[in-house]
């Protein structure tokens, strides 16, 4: 059975950090492509960063600088890094993971950033 389990969301003010975590069982996670989206009320989902397989790296321009996406085979965790945070990063953070035509989302976790 996969499953995937974010964690590391929470309040923060602007200018802080935070570190969220996705931690995958039942897949061969060091084959799959990792992205982290997010959505934030009213708005669209947003892809915010991907790790593919090889460890290349995209990131959204607003995050660009900010954030840092990174995985670990050996423990099947991926993470996203979130420095110098705004008010506009305020959002459900999920995690997915894709490989050919599977795709697997996590429950997402809550990033709140106060002004």
């Amino acid at each position: 059975q996969v499953q995937l389990v974010e964690s590391g969301g929470g309040l923060v003010q602007a200018g802080g950090s935070l570190r969220l975590s996705c931690a995958a069982s039942g897949l061969i996670f060091s084959i799959m492509r990792m992205d982290w989206f997010r959505q934030a009320p009213g708005k669209q989902r947003e892809l915010v960063a991907t790790i593919r397989s090889d460890g290349s790296t995209n990131y959204t321009d607003s995050v660009k600088g900010r954030f840092t996406i990174s995985r670990d085979n050996v423990l099947n965790t991926g993470y996203l890094q979130m420095n110098n945070l705004k008010p506009e990063d305020t959002a459900v953070y999920l995690c997915s993971l894709t490989w050919l035509a599977s795709e697997y989302w996590g429950q997402g976790t809550q990033v709140t950033v106060s002004s």
